[in-house]
């Protein structure tokens, strides 16, 4: 059995880092695989969106068997099935079949990443959660660049197919050892019976948790289209720039292949600065608040006013990446780009710790997969499910450069609805929730 907080960390950080790296292999191969298989702009952003549907649709029904099942079994089915899709996407030869095999991807990753915080949640000790999240979600931008860089390299290889059968391989591996897991004890359950849309109104009643899951879907919808459009963006504004020959000697492939390279570098580099920063930054605000009593209430004021100075973090990332991110869509050379995109993404990604730590805290403890599954459910339905399909169909009819702009706007919503309230939830902040059922 697995029982160390640092192994069982580990563990789940390294499934975020194949997670991300799967996601992110599409939006390296995307210019090719659209031209093997006649797709428009609009087309390929369906890809993404018909993922988020398998993701957000099946996220809440995951929440709930993981607030009374067990939460190491339903994570493991979920890395086989998204293994088992990726490889899969590789095979079609239609549009419909690879939307069919991107849609098992997402209902895959929707088990993982509903239930894997609320494990480091419950192993973490409380001056320490902000830490462990950052650990987890380190493997985001992580993940997340090295599906450019892996995706981009072997594309220009071997072809975009075996692209994803790279990346479909190790997670089934990782799946089994998701089973040794020795899960913590949870002191309180859900009532089993209570309703998934019962359980997101009494969610969404708790002010923190709402604004914070609003803040996220403006977030999420811009970042999602940004990170699925970027390669391409890259390699059609900045082609002579990436080109290491003259153009009608350099194909297509090679500058994509750069694109994606230099787009990956910055994405790891920002990404982990800005994580590390962020979970950092979010444990010293919440440690120069009056200490939380030991089994005091979400609704507690020094719990909500430790919320609010987490939330702050996040609008201010935000608030750092909307200019630069309408700058670096604007500038005129691609290393320009890279430096504002590099600062932006900073800025981007110091609120991915507490944004997650805020959702978990904002809420009952017997209710966080539940917080999480509809946070999860909320941020892709208002977010980045419908985001690259319809920033694609704007590709289709008007110049790229104008379509992006459309993202910081996105980020500026964000940081609004993000900024703390001064005197927010003073009276009735947790609203109607229902009573813990304490386990026996």
């Amino acid at each position: 059995m697995i029982r160390s907080r640092g192994a069982i960390v580990a563990l789940l950080t390294g499934l975020n880092f194949l997670n991300y790296l799967d996601r992110f292999v599409v939006a390296a191969v995307l210019p090719p695989l659209m031209a093997d298989l006649g797709l428009s702009n609009f087309q390929g952003g369906l890809l993404a969106t018909v993922f988020l549907l398998g993701y957000f649709a099946t996220a809440p029904l995951f929440g709930k068997l993981g607030d009374r099942l067990s939460r190491k079994r339903l994570i493991a089915f979920g890395v086989l099935t998204w293994s088992a899709a990726t490889v899969a996407s590789g095979l079609t030869n239609s549009l419909w079949t690879l939307l069919l095999a991107r849609a098992a991807v997402g209902i895959g990753e929707a088990s993982y990443a509903t239930l894997a915080p609320t494990i480091i949640d419950d192993v973490s000790p409380p001056d320490k959660k902000g830490k462990m999240l950052a650990v987890f979600f380190l493997a985001v931008p992580v993940g997340s660049a090295c599906g450019y860089l892996l995706g981009g390299f072997i594309q220009q290889h071997w072809g975009w197919r075996t692209a994803f059968f790279v990346a479909g391989g190790p997670g089934v591996a990782l799946a089994v050892l998701c089973l040794a897991i020795q899960e913590p004890v949870r002191k309180h359950l859900a009532d089993a019976k209570a309703k998934i849309l019962e359980t997101a109104g009494t969610l969404f009643r708790v002010p923190l948790y709402r604004r914070a899951v609003l803040g996220y879907c403006a977030h999420t919808a811009a970042i999602g289209a940004f990170a699925f459009w970027a390669p391409k963006f890259l390699s059609e504004r900045f082609f002579d720039d990436l080109a290491s020959q003259p153009i009608t000697a350099t194909s297509a492939a090679e500058v994509l292949g750069k694109a994606n390279f230099w787009f990956g570098v910055v994405t790891v580099v920002a990404g982990a600065i800005g994580t590390i920063v962020g979970g950092a930054w979010a444990d010293r605000a919440a440690r120069g608040l009056p200490v939380i009593p030991d089994g005091a209430s979400h609704d507690h004021l020094h719990n909500r006013m430790a919320v609010n100075a987490q939330l702050r973090v996040c609008a201010i990332g935000v608030a750092i990446a909307a200019p630069l991110t309408a700058a670096a869509f604007l500038v005129p050379k691609a290393w320009m780009f890279f430096v504002c995109a590099g600062i932006a993404e900073v800025g981007l990604f110091l609120s991915t710790s507490p944004i997650n730590v805020i959702m978990l805290r904002a809420v009952p403890a017997y209710m966080r997969a539940s917080a999480m599954a509809v946070a999860i459910f909320s941020i892709h339905l208002f977010g980045d499910l419908w985001s690259p399909s319809l920033l694609g169909l704007m590709m289709d009819y008007a110049p790229i450069v104008i379509a992006m702009m459309a993202l910081p706007m996105l980020f500026a919503i964000a940081g609004a609805l993000w900024w703390p309230r001064k005197h927010e939830g003073e009276a009735g902040e947790a609203g109607n929730l229902p009573p813990a059922r304490i386990q026996d």
